[in-house]
């Protein structure tokens, strides 16, 4: 079956003297990986295209029953050149992808979480807010797309004790589990805002030094804690010198 759909590149792995193998986020199948035949020869068709991040439009022969299949044309959906231009931007580009992939199972269509990923990649290009401060954006909105968004129980503005607690992803006054961490003011600030109003006004939200990296960490333990074999990303590495700078 000849299929012609919209694609995420998640990752591009060298195979033979002249192909890759691509794991794509395809609209149509979900996650899938296929074989790009001669993409590493100089003047191939597929130049600078099978990049991690990049938004493709491409088409492939899909079979069931076969764990790669085959690429036969690729162009780009939309250009993010901002992003690779920008150190800043493309280190969060690729933990995002790196999380996003985790997430999804081999074959499993998600049309919403597509979208999302699609929008948030090329809001990312075109946005002037630090890289950094949209990345618990991210994860509370997967989380949500997931099906394990956090909740915002009965809360008094005046009480400075705001807990996450991880088993039910409850953000209430009091620790009610054997897992949960304690929220700052601007942490649970920006939380509230990315579940109540979904505007760039959660960006504006001014966080004192160790409270972006420690958000991060609390989201990604919510995570990990419901999501099974959920591991840490490796890309982190560039992105964890941005939060603590």
């Amino acid at each position: 079956m000849i299929v012609h759909t919209s694609a995420i590149v998640f990752k591009t792995i060298d195979y033979s003297e002249s192909s890759k193998i691509v794991t794509l986020f395809t609209k149509e199948h979900g996650k899938i990986a296929v074989i790009a035949r001669g993409a590493k020869k100089p003047k191939s068709k597929y130049a600078n295209l099978l990049e991690a991040g990049n938004l493709l439009d491409v088409v492939y022969y899909y079979k069931s029953s076969r764990s790669v299949q085959t690429i036969s044309e690729a162009t780009y959906l939309e250009k993010t050149l901002n992003t690779r231009l920008n150190f800043e931007k493309m280190a969060t580009m690729m933990s995002a992808i790196e999380l996003i992939s985790q997430l999804l199972h081999e074959n499993e269509v998600n049309e919403p979480l597509f979208e999302f990923a699609r929008k948030f990649i090329t809001w990312l290009d075109d946005t002037d807010v630090e890289p950094a401060t949209v990345f618990p954006y991210l994860q509370i909105r997967l989380a949500d797309l997931m099906g394990l968004g956090l909740q915002i129980g009965e809360i008094d503005e005046n009480n400075s004790s705001k807990y996450l607690n991880l088993d039910s992803g409850l953000i209430c006054l009091e620790n009610i589990s054997s897992h949960a961490y304690k929220l700052t003011k601007n942490q649970y600030h920006y939380i509230v805002l990315t579940l109540q109003s979904r505007n760039s006004a959660v960006f504006s939200i001014s966080f004192e030094n160790g409270e972006l990296k420690e958000l991060v960490e609390y989201l990604d333990r919510y995570l990990k804690f419901h999501v099974e074999g959920l591991k840490s990303r490796k890309s982190d590495a560039i992105f964890e010198q941005m939060l603590k700078a």
